[in-house]
């Protein structure tokens, strides 16, 4: 049986450790309740944009001059890989490694063995993992965490537009873990770059939409698609700070939980080894006092 001692000193240091769990779970569900609203208010106004292109989706087609909307053989592509800075997130950022992997080698093993898969990285969990190993790691944005806002997440999109339009890539993928609640999230690869023609549902119910053009349809495509890329990439992050919070809150929560379960555990032990203690001590006593009589 463990001295005493030993187990009262390993039940303070679990209640100790439960203390900074459950203050951390309660930092994440009040950051949570902010980057889910941020999120929430966004989507709204992100569909509606997709839905004005889903309208325009015929004019797409007519505008190939568009650098946007240039298709070519694929030769070179960037993955931007969005996680997180921190840890203690449950799966979060492995979900993102292991996804992000997995396109690599899975589905673009042969153009990866070319040297023509490169990474960019938006959390230094991403970058501290792929930079040390045999990544073509082109550079990282971990700093966009420091300040998420939407003018730096254009920063960014604005980044990934010109290095596409100088044809430095052919494809821009994002993966990144799409918020769907507190306890949920949804790892999400999605091709930025070159944008493919939305698809508008209205179309299927026969359902047209009477707009008129303004001062042109060319010119709203024209004006429109870095709009919607913009409006993509940030989602994208808005949905991944949610989505880390949420993770967070959950993982602390079982931490929480499961500090709880050792300490009730130790306690029951340290009662019976505590009990086991006294009982000896009363043994002792009786067989000393047997002792004297004889």
């Amino acid at each position: 049986m463990a001295n005493l001692k030993e187990i009262r000193t390993r039940i303070n240091s679990v209640k100790s450790t439960r203390q900074i769990t459950s203050a951390m779970k309660l930092v994440a569900a009040s950051k949570l309740r902010k980057a889910q609203n941020a999120i929430i208010a966004l989507r709204p106004y992100s569909h509606k944009i997709q839905e004005i292109m889903g309208h325009l989706s015929d004019s797409l087609g007519d505008h190939t001059d568009n650098p946007y909307l240039r298709e070519s053989e694929v030769n070179n592509i960037l993955m931007v890989s969005i996680a997180s800075n921190k840890g203690l997130c449950g799966p979060f950022n492995a979900n993102i490694i292991k996804e992000t992997e997995r396109q690599v080698h899975e589905n673009f093993n042969s153009l990866y063995k070319q040297g023509g898969v490169h990474l960019l990285t938006l959390g230094k969990r991403l970058t501290e993992y792929f930079g040390s190993r045999d990544y073509h790691l082109t550079g990282n944005h971990d700093e966009i965490y420091d300040n998420l806002t939407f003018e730096n997440a254009t920063a960014i999109a604005k980044e990934l537009m010109q290095v596409f339009e100088e044809k430095q890539y052919d494809k821009i993928y994002l993966i990144y873990n799409k918020f769907i609640n507190a306890a949920t999230q949804e790892v999400k690869v999605e091709q930025f770059l070159p944008l493919e023609p939305l698809h508008d549902e209205s179309t299927d119910n026969n359902v047209q939409s009477d707009y008129i053009f303004e001062p042109s349809k060319s010119e709203i495509v024209r004006e429109l698609i870095p709009k919607t890329l913009k409006i993509h990439f940030y989602q994208a992050l808005l949905d991944s700070n949610a989505a880390e919070h949420g993770a967070r809150m959950t993982a602390m929560h079982q931490a929480t939980d499961n500090a709880t379960e050792l300490i009730n555990d130790l306690q029951m032990k340290y009662n019976k080894a505590r009990q086991e203690s006294i009982t000896n001590q009363i043994i002792e006593v009786v067989s000393g006092a047997k002792a004297l009589e004889g």
